[in-house]
């Protein structure tokens, strides 16, 4: 059965921080679902009501596009483990890029990873969580560091350019590029 919550509780946030992957949803109006999952160290709890996560430069930027034409986000973690748990974050997110006024008050909260591009901020609506008991048991080995060193070994230069050309989603929504390139 599940349970809805107004904002974030301290066993929310402590199953939060135990989990290594997160899944993060968005919809834009005539545009594809997204769905994505995220690893590394890039998931902050801010206050029970807002919560952000690091965002380094993939295979497109589609959360983006749709947080800026609608801003319905949901981030979901499962518990692979005991007990079982799913806990879904429901809110309103926008992207903050490193050329913004906020960014090195929110910056903070982090340690940028090669190839960061933006933080997105989400105004937390609700949380639910739910048993889990169809989720698998699953043991974390450890991180795939191939993005972080392939970020990591790109020309800053090329690499800014590459996503300065990088302003629109796969259906064509608006996205803003950052205006420079996080070596982390």
């Amino acid at each position: 059965m599940a349970d809805f919550f107004d904002a974030l509780e301290d066993k929310h946030v402590a199953m939060i921080a135990k989990q290594p992957v997160f899944f993060v949803a968005t919809a834009a109006e005539d545009a594809r679902i997204n769905l994505s999952p995220k690893g590394y160290d890039a998931f902050r709890v801010l206050s029970p009501t807002r919560v952000a996560y690091l965002d380094l430069g993939g295979s497109g930027n589609e959360t983006h596009a749709h947080l800026s034409a609608d801003g319905r986000i949901t981030v979901m973690f499962c518990n692979f483990d005991r007990p079982a748990l799913i806990l879904r974050i429901y809110g309103k997110g926008r992207p903050v890029l490193p050329q913004d006024d906020e960014w090195e008050a929110l910056a903070a909260h982090f340690t940028l990873l090669p190839g960061t591009r933006q933080i997105f901020v989400i105004d937390v609506e609700s949380v639910q969580t739910s048993c889990g008991w169809g989720v698998p048991f699953m043991e974390y080995e450890r991180e795939r560091e191939t993005l972080k060193k392939a970020h990591a070994q790109s020309d800053p230069k090329e690499w800014e350019a590459k996503t300065a050309g990088r302003t629109k989603s796969i259906d064509g929504l608006p996205t803003r590029a950052t205006d420079r390139y996080i070596a982390g």
